[in-house]
Formats: structure tokens, sequence, C-alpha cells
């Protein structure tokens, strides 16, 4: 039941953020820059002033599916920002971008991130199957050893949600510094293109905040599955 609770209660934030996000970013998609450049041309504006020239920005399918990949070196924008012409547009290119400054960089969080990533994949699939036995969900009797190498894998998992935050943290500082220095965007621009990283980031902190709530709730179902033996 407390794990139902914790899900609920954060599943509702989760929403509530994700909601303010994209109203955030269809109001401010709404609104043109001055410059009059697309997204597209932002995020090559900001690579070449970053001295990177490995890096191809190209479109991808989805809303806010924008994404850095590391492994082959793009900036993958959505439709919105690739073409868009907007304050959104130009906030979510240029973090994007920051991602990729990041890579360039070696910055240490997110070479941490990236190492991580294949014991994430395992845990994750892993961890809840393993919890459920051994609380007895699967087997019929609570074995407290088999419920703790469900929370070391998905403590792995936890661990990832909280390595994001600076790094996402820092490639929205390296974008909004950026595009303030090139006075790409006005200062009016500036403030709202603040406004929708800081809400981006915040669904970040939402998925940490939920991971670390659940991980101390198997915590206290071990130590309590061990004072019953």
């Amino acid at each position: 039941m407390g794990y139902y609770i914790i899900a609920g209660v954060m599943f509702i934030i989760g929403m509530i953020v994700s909601n303010r996000l994209k109203s955030k970013f269809t109001e401010y998609s709404k609104l043109g820059l001055a410059n009059g450049l697309s997204g597209k041309e932002i995020a090559e504006k900001m690579l070449r002033d970053n001295g990177i020239y490995d890096v191809q920005v190209i479109s991808t399918p989805g809303f806010l599916s924008d994404h850095y990949n590391p492994q082959n070196k793009t900036v993958n924008l959505s439709p919105d920002v690739y073409e868009g012409r907007s304050i959104s547009a130009a906030a979510v290119a240029a973090h994007e971008c920051g991602h990729a400054v990041q890579h360039a960089t070696a910055y240490s969080m997110l070479k941490f991130r990236s190492a991580i990533v294949p014991l994430v994949n395992i845990s994750s699939q892993l961890s809840q199957w393993v919890i459920l036995a051994g609380l007895g969900l699967l087997a019929g009797r609570e074995n407290p050893t088999i419920l703790l190498v469900g929370i070391i894998l998905f403590s792995i998992t936890t661990i990832f949600t909280i390595i994001t935050l600076p790094v996402e943290y820092d490639a929205s500082n390296r974008a909004l510094k950026w595009l303030e220095s090139t006075h790409t965007t006005t200062h009016a621009e500036h403030d709202k293109a603040a406004d929708a990283l800081k809400w981006a980031a915040r669904t970040y902190v939402v998925a940490a905040i939920s991971s670390i709530a659940t991980l101390l709730y198997y915590i206290l179902l071990f130590m309590n599955s061990r004072d019953r033996d």
C-alpha cells in the first residue's frame, strides 16, 4: 500500500509539472525571435561558437523528443524546434547543444552518467522483479536477501536520476549563458527561455525525488523483514 501511495503522489506531481512544461513550451513557441533564426540555425551556431564541428543537427519525430546522442554525435531536434523560430525553439536547441559542449569538454558528471548506462539498463529491467520476489509476492515467502539484491539494483537507477540533475542544469546554464553573451535572444526573450528550461529541469527533479522516495520505502520494508526474522 505504501508503494502505491508514493507512486500515486509522485505521478500526480509529475503530471502537474509535465503539463506546466508543455503549457510553457506552447506559449513560448508562439513568440517569434527578433533575429528570426530557426532552432536548427541556432544549434549549428552554438556548436560552431564552441569549436564543435563533428556534431550534426538533425530532425527527429515527436513532441519534446529533443536529445543529444553522444554515440553518433547528433543533436536531435523535434520538428517544432528544428524548424521553429520561436523562444521555445531557441531554448531547447541551445540546451541540447549544451550537452554536446559537455561531451566535447569531457564534463565529469556526463562522463559518469554515460559510464553507468549499461548498469542502469540491467537494473531497470531486473530490480522490480527481484524486489517482488524478495517481498514474497512471486515465491509466496519473504526473502530479505533477495529483497536486498533488488534494493541494490534499484539504487543504481536512483543514482542515475540524481546524477542527471547536475547534467541537465549545467546544460541549461551553458545554453542560457551562450544565448545571452551572443545576443541571440533579447533580454525579454532570455527571461522566457530561462523560464521554459526551468520547467524542463523540474521534470528531472520530480523523477529523482520519486526514485529516492521509492528506494527509502524499499529499505524500510527490508529492515522490517529482518526484524520479523
